[in-house]
């Protein structure tokens, strides 16, 4: 009888562990299912928010989608300022080639260029950062939209003296080269100017000391730009890696100021002082919107390293670059064919204010224009190429690309230009008309 009670008692254990396995089971799996219904539910979530934001992007960019007309209009005012400016830099250049400075430094030529390129580096970079700020909405905040304008005004000043420096050493070098011997005064000179301006320099041709004070002044005030600039994350990151571009830049510019140097004392090149810094700006300018506007594209759709589906060909050919139906397309084709209707407009403002030293005959006319669509063409199919590379390798096109874009249209432009004139001379000979 008491080994049936134990029997049974033990059976009702048994039952009862049964029982509340199965119940720990049962509880088990209804939380695991819980789990991977809320996962579901987040995943779900996660990409109907990612399907809303995708969407959204799509409806802003039809409704932001421009015409080849609402380009150009956009373009046209800003790129004719800009191009009559430089005319009236040319007219400067024209005149002031005739100081005593220009006359017996003539290295100061050579830093033209190079001089000229560094502000539209620095000017252009500091408008396509800000234009990609503000069209992905990182200027929204007014607090934001003046921590960005300080900082990058800072940096701006710690690039600019840095390489204004590095490109009066150039020039010292290239004209050693080519004389043979170096005058430390002259050097001295070429310094200051790179930092302020020739017209300083001009002064400081009898000033023994004001030469190097000058460029101490700029060198110690290198810090608190530094300082400034480093309160921007992002403009942080461009003092460490951003010098090489605005280097090598200066480097290629240099280049043009040389065969400028060589060019602008011959006869038979009358009149390249007032055309240099006309066809270099007129190039770096257009150059430097289409840069721009890939760049802003490359910031909507992707990420840095990553080509969006719209730009997948990694090395795209002139046909993709300047006939395609991609938006980046048809602002290159608005921007290539503002280039000779812009170019008539300041030739016809130099005739005005006659400047220069070439009459504007039929044949100059035809080749100057030839060098300028030649320069400005080979400018956008190279701003296409180097602005997908800079980006497949994650570095911002708009500190990377515009720099080397512009300084390309600089040696571009003054080679060019050269040719035209050795050409016109080939075909006129001893009866070009020269001015006075």
């Amino acid at each position: 009888m008491k080994g049936e009670e134990v029997r049974q008692r033990r059976k009702e254990g048994r039952t009862r562990n049964g029982e509340r396995s199965r119940h720990k089971a049962k509880s088990k799996g209804k939380h695991r299912e819980s789990r991977l219904g809320s996962q579901e539910a987040e995943d779900v979530s996660l990409h109907a928010q990612q399907k809303l934001l995708a969407e959204e992007k799509v409806a802003m960019a039809k409704s932001r989608e421009e015409s080849a007309v609402a380009i150009c209009l956009q373009v046209l005012l800003p790129y004719l300022l800009a191009g009559l400016g430089m005319v009236l830099a040319g007219m400067v250049l024209d005149y002031v080639q005739h100081w005593d400075v220009f006359r017996t430094i003539t290295e100061v030529f050579i830093l033209v260029p190079a001089l000229v390129g560094l502000k539209g580096n620095l000017e252009m970079t500091l408008a396509s950062r800000l234009s990609t700020a503000a069209n992905t909405g990182q200027m929204d905040d007014a607090q934001k939209q003046w921590k960005m304008a300080t900082c990058n005004l800072a940096l701006i000043q710690v690039q600019a003296t840095v390489v204004g420096l590095l490109a009066a050493v150039a020039a010292v070098i290239l004209g050693a080269i080519s004389k043979g011997s170096v005058e430390l005064s002259q050097a001295a000179v070429l310094c200051a100017s790179s930092v302020t301006t020739a017209f300083i320099a001009a002064l400081s041709l009898d000033m023994k000391y004001l030469s190097p004070l000058i460029c101490a002044v700029f060198i110690v005030m290198i810090p608190l730009w530094v300082a400034i600039a480093k309160q921007s994350p992002s403009l942080a990151e461009v003092l460490k890696s951003g010098w090489q571009p605005v280097i090598v830049a200066m480097s290629i510019s240099s280049i043009g100021g040389l065969i400028l140097d060589k060019t602008v004392t011959d006869p038979n090149f009358e009149g390249m002082a007032v055309f240099t810094p006309v066809i270099n700006g007129v190039g770096g300018n257009l150059v430097a919107i289409q840069a721009s506007r890939i760049s802003t594209f490359l910031h909507f759709w992707s990420m840095p390293g990553v080509l969006p589906y719209k730009m997948r060909q990694n090395w795209p050919n002139p046909c993709t670059t300047f006939f395609s139906s991609e938006v980046n397309s048809k602002s290159a084709r608005v921007l290539f064919l503002l280039v000779i209707p812009g170019h008539l407009v300041f030739l016809y403002t130099i005739h005005l204010l006659q400047g220069g030293h070439t009459s504007l005959s039929f044949t100059f006319v035809m080749f100057y224009l030839t060098a300028a669509l030649l320069q400005v063409g080979i400018l956008l199919y190279v701003a296409d190429l180097i602005v997908r590379l800079m980006w497949r390798k994650a570095l911002d096109p708009d500190n990377f690309s515009i720099p080397y874009l512009t300084a390309l249209g600089d040696l571009l432009g003054t080679g060019f230009l050269a040719v035209c004139f050795r050409l016109v001379w080939l075909v006129h000979g001893a009866d070009m008309n020269l001015g006075n």
